[in-house]
């Protein structure tokens, strides 16, 4: 039996496609036969799995701990949950990898995998294998190796929220929750019950269709009934998470959304009172504020690729405490052994907040200010989006410019910075430019869009 998976839903980091269209319950049970195959190959034989709130997730679920139970591998259900809840449940269960069955953030008819072994992520390359594979039927077989595998089920939501709260010792803030219909909602009821101060749940009951606004709290129209609730109650500040959990969106008192780098600098500050010189990760989208903010605390800034997976495995690589990314992704190599989570992170900010005696916004406020584009997207050929920004690369170069190429080009000018590299998972180029000023990220912008035309792509 041989199994095809369509290219585009192999990506870098996870599997994601559009149900119906290049995802399938027969993609999980391959999936499941591939990753329980790579499993029981490191000497491994049980797998945690769980799924989130979408419509799809239960059917690929099931076709998945198929997969998996098909290739001998016992299979631990924890059921609909947050993917930070499934990895907590890999790393506190006698499981040896776990999968979440979710679409994140994308859009509802969407649907994806994210994967881990032995506590690491399992991305690039391995998910690459597991499509090779797939097509060749190279699967280990239950039936002539020790039998299928066992499924039992176990919930590891108690736990896991005794766990985001060990240690708190945050003051009583009146916060709101905005939880978009998806899988944080009821880990969200129980956390905020054991939580002084007041609490504004918003939108906790699960639902795929997500009736009130698209999942993913990095885009500030999602926001809007956060901040109304924020503004009608005089709240200290609100937060939000996109479908799966992993990503955090907040907004201060006065409504104003923080950027993710925002949240990481005021973060940084009481784990470097902790861990006196440690390194901090932030991916290549950051304010330089944010990196210069970390070694004024006496940190070591990093900057790293962007990407989930990618810079999980660059704070276990380093020993940082935390790191993050400005896709809303907050990592914490500390106490979550580099997993990303939002629900925590939202417990580190009320912690922070307490200590430094400040609301957010002045927190903020503090900060040197910068101004910012959004990251732009530029459509272009799937075959010339790397030969696009190498070109670009090779005349910067010629012309000795400051080059960062840790994740496509970071280009440092008199004005401040900009980046250019090829998508992860679409055919177009990405852009994003920081400057002191308005006129000075005008000025950035019109540099960019002659490069850009000099190699044939229309920016706008």
């Amino acid at each position: 039996m041989t199994h095809r998976f369509a290219p585009e839903i192999l990506r870098e980091y996870d599997v994601r496609g559009r149900v119906g269209r290049n995802l399938s319950d027969a993609d999980a049970h391959a999936l499941g036969r591939g990753f329980a195959t790579a499993v029981r190959e490191a000497g491994g034989r049980r797998v945690a799995v769980g799924y989130d709130g979408r419509l799809t997730s239960p059917a690929l679920e099931a076709a998945l701990v198929a997969g998996l139970t098909a290739s001998g591998v016992d299979v631990v259900r924890i059921g609909l949950c947050p993917t930070p809840m499934l990895y907590f449940a890999e790393a506190t269960l006698e499981v040896d990898g776990g999968i979440q069955v979710t679409g994140s953030h994308n859009p509802p008819g969407d649907n994806g995998f994210k994967l881990v072994q032995q506590h690491r992520s399992f991305f690039g390359e391995a998910i690459q294998r597991l499509a090779a594979r797939a097509a060749a039927g190279d699967w280990a077989d239950g039936d002539r190796a020790g039998g299928a595998g066992t499924v039992t089920t176990t919930d590891v939501t108690e736990p896991y929220v005794a766990r985001l709260l060990a240690g708190h010792s945050g003051g009583a803030c009146r916060i709101a929750w905005d939880c978009g219909n998806g899988a944080s909602g009821p880990v969200v009821e129980r956390l905020t019950k054991l939580l002084p101060g007041e609490h504004h749940l918003l939108f906790t009951d699960v639902d795929g269709h997500f009736p009130h606004h698209h999942p993913d709290p990095t885009i500030e129209a999602n926001l809007a009934d956060l901040k109304r609730v924020v503004a009608a109650n005089k709240l200290h500040f609100g937060v939000a998470f996109d479908g799966d959990g992993d990503r955090i969106g907040v907004v201060d008192a006065d409504g104003r959304m923080i950027r993710a780098d925002q949240l990481l600098a005021i973060l940084a500050e009481p784990v470097l009172a902790g861990h006196p010189h440690a390194t901090i990760v932030a991916d290549v989208k950051a304010s330089q504020a944010l990196f210069d903010r970390i070694a004024a605390l006496g940190g070591t800034p990093v900057m790293w690729k962007t990407g989930h997976s990618l810079m999980k495995e660059k704070i276990h690589d380093t020993g940082a405490p935390i790191g993050g990314e400005m896709s809303g992704h907050i990592f914490f190599g500390d106490e979550l052994n580099g997993a990303d989570d939002a629900h925590y992170a939202a417990i580190r900010l009320i912690a922070a907040l307490d200590r430094a005696g400040a609301p957010l916004g002045d927190l903020v406020d503090r900060l040197p200010r910068y101004c910012n584009t959004p990251d732009i997207r530029i459509p272009v050929p799937e075959d010339r989006k790397l030969a696009i920004v190498a070109d670009i690369h090779d005349r910067l170069k010629a012309e000795g410019a400051t080059i960062d190429t840790t994740d496509g080009i970071r280009v440092t000018t008199d004005e401040g910075w900009w980046l250019l590299r090829a998508s992860n998972t679409e055919a177009a180029v990405t852009l994003r430019a920081e400057a002191a000023d308005e006129a000075g990220l005008a000025r950035t912008m019109g540099d960019i869009e002659a490069r850009l035309g000099a190699v044939g792509v229309q920016a706008s």
